[in-house]
């Protein structure tokens, strides 16, 4: 097997599949039924008889405010950290390359200055704490590794903020979003291709960050979105628009280690553009 793909099914594995199609690449897309990663013996089983030479373990649990309480903090756990630990083990095992995605979210968000892969992480919310103990397993236990911390993440496959607001301005005149959480979005094409390029051009391995070009709060994200639509954007304050897991305030990740790598970068009003026409 030349390349594996766990969590085919989900935002990124499905926009990685079409990339991979359109490339003319072989690959096997795997889901839970069809590779349970909680499943050490599973997973030594799949590689030692599959041999993967890459491996994009998309495979994750990304439900950030369920996370924060049960049953979503224990499948949180199993599937992020256990999980990944499982995939690294037998990667390694296999002579695999392995490329995780990791988040914004393994930042406490009180940096005013943007975020470096040098930078210590100190996640405040389940799911930054998962997905970080996720960065450290694959860093103990894989030989061979890309670890990609990307943020708000959007796409045309599945759930994320521009669906919902597009949703919501169908039948609303008028929509609150927060305004003083700052980031950068990421649509799924740009950090698809940025995990491809990454493999096929040998960078060093190690720990990159990737998102679009540019940054904004989400209030500013929405009425980007929102700028042809007969919708009214308000901005509001996290403490007006209360969540259950904690928020980064300023989670702004630095691109110059991947940019010096060669790869292009665009910015996220023109990536919005771009997914706008496919959808």
């Amino acid at each position: 097997m030349e390349i594996l793909v766990t969590g085919a099914n989900g935002q990124l594995g499905t926009e990685l599949c079409h990339l991979l199609d359109e490339r003319g690449l072989s690959y096997t897309g795997t889901d839970s039924k069809e590779l349970d990663i909680t499943d050490p013996k599973a997973v030594n089983d799949y590689f030692k008889q599959n041999q993967p030479k890459v491996v994009y373990h998309c495979a994750a649990y990304t439900a950030v405010d369920q996370a924060e309480e049960e049953p979503g903090k224990s499948i949180d756990e199993k599937v992020n950290v256990l999980g990944t630990e499982n995939v690294a083990k037998a990667a390694a095992k296999a002579g695999s390359t392995l490329v995780y995605i990791s988040t914004d979210y393994v930042f406490d968000g009180t940096n005013e200055e943007m975020y470096t892969e040098e930078d210590v992480p100190n996640p405040k919310n389940e799911y930054g704490r998962t997905k970080y103990l996720g960065e450290q397993a694959v860093q103990k236990y894989a030989d061979k590794y890309y670890i990609i911390r990307t943020s708000w993440v959007f796409g045309q496959y599945g759930k994320n903020f521009v669906y919902t607001m597009l949703k919501l301005a169908e039948t609303h005149d008028q929509l609150t979003v927060v305004a003083d959480q700052f980031g950068r979005p990421t649509w799924t094409r740009t950090l698809a291709e940025f995990m491809t390029y990454a493999v096929a051009n040998d960078i060093p391995f190690g720990v990159y960050q990737l998102s679009n070009e540019g940054s904004c709060n989400w209030y500013e994200f929405a009425t980007e979105i929102l700028k042809d639509k007969n919708v009214k954007v308000l901005p509001v304050t996290s403490e007006e628009y209360p969540q259950k897991a904690y928020r980064p305030r300023h989670s702004i990740l630095d691109l110059s280690k991947a940019e010096n790598t060669g790869f292009k970068i665009i910015s996220w009003q023109d990536a919005l553009k771009e997914f706008s026409t496919e959808i």
